[in-house]
């Protein structure tokens, strides 16, 4: 049983389970009183349900997807997401973080929260918010008849004003927490991968309106200028970081924010790249610069001591594949115990929720997920998980 919490892996446990929740781990294996069920996972390994904190559960990257905005409706892209959520709770990541999509997100947190759907517990941006033309601008590629003019409530925003209504926007929608695009993006139809795109005190407006409402805010962010700008402005989280500079590494740790990796997203888009027609012409060439890099920098990142928390961008690539992401983390210097404690302690803490999840402990929610072998001694284990229990209930055994 991996503890979390000390970094240590015991052997000889029972875990009790009550309701929802941990009643108690005890010492040796206990028998069973009437009425109660064993789980015999004497032969594996338990941990904690794993914390994804970037997915992007509304759909899954192919060659298809940009003609998708206009042939899908909003009940299309649900009963979609309702499959990509359930190939990632039987994946063993029984929490993730949703940063951005068309806020169909919302209704699946609502439907798995309501036990309609199944899927992990799910802390959602709704819709990511822009500038004109940026990343995360719906209208980007389109013919000039459909851009049109989007503003705050469609998370596009050009000034300081435009983005505290767009938080509040958010806010109304339902949403859990925000996510700005820092900078410029690489599956998105346009030009530059990493120009800066919003100013300091547009990312300020945000920050500050999100505290108001209890929201982080995450900042997806490729170009070194775009990631100064959003941790100087206040954004706790750094999805990518593929360009980051040392000085910025330094900013991170001042400010206290966290870098999210996305390696495997990172290494899928360049691959796919070498495909023809894969992505559109103006896509690929992004792919090829951004993801042979960002693996090198989550490298120099964790070895500067910044705070890492685990995110890979699924959606990206196939659902289900998170797992890949610790291998790909402890191949270039990060300890297997911390790459999973960056996917439960760490990130129960960025979420609020270091008191009900992240950990196997007594009073904790019992996600519960078991593997066929000890993964720091073998962390390609994590690739296959064979047990998954969420809020007590078994989703696979």
């Amino acid at each position: 049983m991996v503890d979390t919490e000390k970094g240590k892996v015991y052997v000889n446990k029972t875990i009790v389970v009550s309701g929802d929740q941990i009643k108690a781990i005890e010492d040796g294996y206990l028998d069973p009183i009437s009425n109660e069920i064993i789980v015999d996972l004497k032969d594996k390994t338990v941990l904690p349900g794993l914390v994804d904190m970037h997915v992007h559960l509304e759909g899954e990257t192919n060659p298809k997807r940009y003609m998708a905005r206009y042939t899908y409706n909003d009940a299309d892209i649900a009963f979609e997401s309702a499959v990509y959520a359930k190939r990632t709770l039987l994946a063993g990541f029984t929490t993730v973080r949703d940063l951005g999509g068309s806020g169909v997100n919302i209704a699946l947190r609502n439907a798995v929260n309501k036990g309609l759907v199944d899927g992990p517990r799910i802390f959602t941006a709704g819709k990511a918010i822009a500038t004109t033309g940026g990343h995360a601008d719906p209208t980007n590629g389109s013919k000039k008849e459909l851009i049109g003019d989007p503003g705050p409530k469609e998370g596009v925003v050009n000034s300081p004003k435009d983005a505290r209504k767009a938080v509040r926007q958010r806010y109304k929608n339902g949403a859990d927490v925000i996510k700005i695009t820092a900078t410029g993006g690489v599956l998105s139809v346009a030009k530059s991968g990493r120009n800066p795109q919003f100013f300091i005190d547009e990312v300020k407006a945000i920050t500050e309106t999100a505290k108001d409402y209890g929201m982080l805010v995450a900042a997806h962010a490729h170009g070194d200028e775009g990631m100064q700008r959003a941790v100087k402005g206040g954004v706790k989280t750094i999805e990518h970081g593929t360009f980051m500079s040392e000085e910025t590494m330094e900013l991170m740790k001042e400010y206290d924010a966290y870098l999210v990796p996305t390696i495997t997203a990172g290494k899928y888009v360049a691959e796919k790249a070498e495909v023809e027609g894969f992505y559109p012409e103006i896509v690929a060439p992004k792919a090829r610069e951004v993801g042979p890099q960002i693996q090198g920098t989550f490298a120099k990142a964790y070895k500067k001591g910044v705070p890492i928390v685990f995110g890979t961008d699924a959606g990206v690539f196939p659902h289900g594949e998170n797992g890949k992401e610790f291998a790909y983390m402890t191949e270039v210097g990060m300890p297997v115990m911390e790459a999973i404690q960056s996917a439960t302690v760490v990130a129960a803490k960025l979420l609020g929720e270091e008191m009900k999840i992240g950990q196997l402990k007594k009073g904790f929610y019992a996600d519960i997920i078991a593997v066929d072998e000890d993964p720091t001694q073998n962390v390609k284990t994590l690739e296959n998980v064979v047990f998954v229990m969420k809020d007590g209930k078994i989703y696979k055994d």
